[in-house]
């Protein structure tokens, strides 16, 4: 009947109350004499033209008589009211638009897509254990059809072939159609390894006033409340509706909702896991991009979030919740321009929290990422890649599942012996030498505080001296007879005063020699970080302080731009750490 004319998908929104469900349609310019509305069980269609809806719905209505329908000419809105099968039954996901929207006919060659794991699977995994530790697939490498799939699920593969320029500049794994997963992580890791910086780590940690800053900013999930409202005895269910209907969708993310197709996937429950990790690796990302931002992306945004997530940088596949954790931790101590443990123990308890709001606050960040990306060359084919997919994707997940999964992360253990990178050791270096400064600095103000103790003892002597002379004048007029046996009197206590002075300067001008040289002697100790477990010298700072390199201190003037060498940023006056890297990256202190 429509099939002449091209339909267009109008605008639409949903809500609900105990009896009822309700449809706005935007349908402007439309002739409201032609139109027609469908509805029976789950499935509902309108049609006016050039518009066209299709849904369907998560929860079934019925025609009794109380259905209502009105039009509002000039705005363009079509509102129908429709009546619930079971009166009181909520429907779960009315902001969750991709999904409803019915799946289009078939009009190609390509198979239809079913979704191979029933309603009973799924409620089995709703006990998945995320924290067992999985064994990675070996896999045998055929040079004849050697496949090496990524992207969402690892569904795809050959993009790379056709858009290898483009694709260049937005990862950093070169021919990943001919690298298997196994080589990606260890070039991965090889990668991070080379990267880190061990100055640059130890600036952020002793001065680190902006990391404080951002670790005080509160993102948005966390500022809207987390939790439902009261109801400690709700059921879990109960309490993932009330969160997904906490979170609201803005005109613009309704419209991205609504140009998304509505489609399934085919994944069997190791391509599933690998799904929810990599959801995690993406959302610490972002959560990461949205601290240090203060909410507000800036032209560096795109580059945070790729360069963060294994996933998007390294099309990475993760085998259990630790992993991703350590596989972020890393990238975010040796990429961006803020390089604190603080901000990764941050991102990871923001992001379980977001994982328990449910699925409607997690497409919400994924409708951000995807944003991001779209304005961003050529950023946005990582939206064809993994992002669009995922926000179809998410639509159909049960929060329930979302919310066991942030528990799981919630009470992850992650720390910095984790990070392969030796920051306890490299930390415990540093703090020594910065004692070091600290004792330097006091030592002179300690003899300054002695001498000058010193003088006022010797001036309150020569008071006490000037006032006994003057005592015995006094009795040499009274009694003329002693005149010569005080006047020897005075003369002894006058030498014997002065004496006293000679020996209390002497004995406190050689404190501050003292400590002086009790620091020289510490000057030269050599400070030395433990061997690797490979057994070399540990890489990651090889601190020396000799007689050939007797400063070896910097001092952070300015904050070091990504990608710069933080010796060459920083001048050696007013030290304060002792730093170093290996010989390999060519930074040692000179």
């Amino acid at each position: 009947m429509h099939g002449g004319f091209n339909m267009i998908t109008p605008a639409f929104e949903l809500s609900q109350d105990p009896d009822f469900l309700t449809i706005i349609i935007r349908v402007p310019y439309a002739r409201v004499s032609e139109f027609d509305i469908y509805y029976e069980g789950e499935d509902f269609k309108f049609y006016a033209k050039p518009y066209f809806l299709r849904l369907t719905l998560p929860g079934r209505i019925v025609e009794n008589g109380r259905e209502k329908a009105s039009y509002n000419a000039e705005e363009g809105i079509f509102t129908v009211q429709l009546p619930k099968e079971t009166p009181g039954q909520h429907f779960e996901g009315l902001n969750m638009l991709t999904a409803l929207l019915a799946p289009k006919g078939v009009r190609s060659a390509k198979a239809l897509v079913e979704e191979i794991c029933s309603p009973a699977d799924l409620e089995e995994d709703d006990d998945f254990d995320w924290q067992i530790e999985q064994t990675p697939f070996e896999e045998i490498a055929d040079t004849l059809n050697l496949h090496c799939g990524y992207g969402f699920g690892n569904l795809r593969s050959g993009v790379f072939r056709r858009l290898q320029d483009e694709l260049s500049d937005v990862i950093d794994l070169k021919d990943p159609e001919a690298t298997l997963p196994a080589e990606r992580r260890q070039k991965r890791l090889a990668a991070e390894e080379a990267k880190f910086n061990p100055s640059h780590y130890l600036a952020d940690l002793f001065e680190d006033e902006a990391i404080q800053r951002i670790l005080t900013y509160k993102v948005w999930w966390i500022i809207d409340g987390s939790c439902p409202s009261g109801k400690t005895e709700a059921s879990e269910e109960t309490k993932c509706q009330e969160r997904d209907n906490m979170v609201s969708f803005n005109e613009k993310e309704k419209e991205q909702l609504r140009k998304f197709t509505n489609k399934s996937y085919i994944l069997d429950k190791r391509s599933q896991g690998q799904v929810f990790l990599s959801l995690i690796d993406i959302l610490l990302a972002y959560c990461y991009e949205i601290c240090v931002t203060e909410g507000e992306k800036n032209v560096e945004s795109s580059w945070n979030i790729r360069k963060l997530s294994g996933t998007l940088c390294w099309l990475e596949s993760y085998t259990c919740v630790q992993e991703v954790l350590v596989s972020f931790g890393r990238r975010v101590l040796s990429y961006p321009l803020y390089r604190h443990f603080s901000l990764v123990t941050k991102a990871v308890g923001e992001v379980a929290v977001l994982l328990q709001m449910g699925k409607a606050a997690v497409l919400k960040c994924l409708l951000a990422i995807h944003k991001i990306f779209q304005e961003n060359d050529p950023a946005y084919l990582l939206n064809d890649l993994y992002i669009t997919d995922y926000c179809i994707w998410i639509q159909k997940v049960k929060s329930k599942k979302l919310a066991i999964l942030g528990k799981c992360l919630q009470t992850a253990a992650l720390s910095k012996a984790d990070m392969n990178f030796e920051l306890e050791e490299l930390e415990v270096a540093a703090h020594l030498v910065k004692d070091e400064e600290e004792a330097q600095a006091a030592g002179p103000d300690t003899a300054e505080d002695e001498t000058s103790d010193t003088e006022e003892s010797s001036s309150t002597s020569a008071s006490e001296t000037e006032e006994s002379e003057s005592s015995e004048e006094e009795e040499a007029q009274v009694n003329e007879s002693e005149d010569a046996l005080q006047e020897g009197r005075a003369t002894a206590n006058t030498e014997s005063s002065e004496c006293n002075k000679t020996t209390d300067m002497s004995q406190s001008a050689s404190v501050p020699g003292e400590v002086i040289e009790k620091l020289g002697e510490k000057l030269y100790a050599t400070v030395f970080l433990p061997k690797s477990s490979e057994g070399g010298t540990a890489q990651n700072c090889s601190a020396l302080w000799n007689e050939e390199h007797p400063v070896g201190i910097v001092h952070s003037a300015k904050k070091p731009n990504r990608g710069d060498n933080f010796l060459d940023v920083c001048p050696r006056k007013n030290p304060l750490l002792l730093v170093g890297n290996s010989a390999e990256e060519g930074n040692g202190v000179d």
